[in-house]
């Protein structure tokens, strides 16, 4: 790192650079994007007979462009501010993530035509299953961290076999197991409830071992003086425990929700109109899944960018409360 005697100085060098930065970012994803489908024809073309008819010569030196110009951004971007160089970095992969799309020559305005059915039918039958089964699975998951921490033999007996198996079996067959095993025990439930019931279930193991550690993180200094000031069991843990525990038990349960966000898709196994299902029944008979998909993708990556904002939030909101 090169000494800078002033302020102005280091401001009139990183001037420039920062400028060559954007101009070098601009530059190669604009190389991307325009020639995507050429340049990765040409790359991935195989080599076959004469080396100068097969233009291997034109896809080293392709090659070798792009490579420079990678190397050369970013030496340049390591000398922009640290929000600049990420949102940089971020425009360059948007961009080179469109190149790539290009190659498929999807039909933009059948994307356009289609996108507000998927995001009012689609994203918000994907947002509710996803929500609901975050609220039973949380409940679960609490009940089955208490019984794991008991010293009941038969409730951490019952709470450690439900982990076990619920983490053990893929959700696609519980899923299965729930929506045609209940109706042999006389219980019929309808597409969507079976597939709140199963998310719920196998999120509440995974949910339960979060809320497990979250409490046990917890000093047993607490608890004892906890009772030694009356408190009960459910009061502890309402005013003293979960309180405490809420920072360390936000992240993985952010996680969670976003996995739950994604996992939702596995019930289009069972028709529910969610996000998956309508982006593949919309792109089948007109033989444009791919635009279907595609779009699809982008709505849940915009849905899981906005729950990662609210979970930093959160985690924010309690820092501060532990600050204080």
């Amino acid at each position: 790192m090169l000494y800078r005697d002033s302020v102005d100085s280091e401001a009139l060098v990183h001037k420039p650079l920062f400028i060559g930065s954007i101009f070098m970012a601009v530059l190669a994803a604009s190389m991307m994007c325009d020639f995507s489908g050429t340049l990765i024809g040409q790359l991935l073309r195989p080599v076959i007979g004469d080396p100068l008819q097969s233009g291997v010569y034109g896809r080293f030196a392709i090659s070798l462009v792009l490579s420079l110009l990678f190397c050369l951004n970013i030496v340049l971007i390591g000398f922009a501010p640290l929000k600049v160089q990420i949102g940089v970095v971020w425009l360059e992969l948007l961009l080179l993530f469109l190149g790539f799309f290009s190659v498929f020559h999807l039909s933009v305005p059948f994307i356009v035509k289609n996108l507000p059915y998927l995001i009012t039918q689609g994203a918000f039958t994907t947002l509710y299953v996803s929500a609901i089964s975050l609220l039973f699975a949380s409940f679960i998951g609490l009940v089955a961290a208490v019984a794991k921490l008991s010293t009941n033999g038969f409730a951490y007996g019952v709470a450690s076999f439900y982990t076990s198996f619920f983490r053990g079996v893929p959700q696609l067959m519980q899923i299965y197991i729930i929506y045609l095993g209940l109706p042999q025990l006389g219980v019929s439930l309808d597409t969507v409830p079976s597939g709140v019931l199963a998310i719920s279930l196998c999120s509440g193991a995974y949910m339960g071992e979060i809320f497990r550690a979250g409490i046990q993180s917890i000093d047993r200094g607490q608890w004892e003086a906890s009772r030694s000031l009356g408190f009960g069991f459910g009061l502890t843990m309402r005013r003293i425990i979960l309180p405490q525990s809420f920072p360390i038990i936000i992240p993985p349960m952010g996680n969670m929700f976003i996995g739950m966000l994604k996992d939702s898709s596995l019930v289009s196994v069972l028709g529910v109109w969610e996000l998956t299902f309508l982006a593949r029944s919309i792109g089948v008979p007109t033989f444009q899944t791919m635009e279907m998909l595609i779009a699809a993708s982008m709505i849940y990556w915009v849905m899981s960018a906005c729950l990662e904002m609210v979970q930093a939030r959160i985690e924010q909101y309690f820092a501060r409360s532990k600050a204080r």
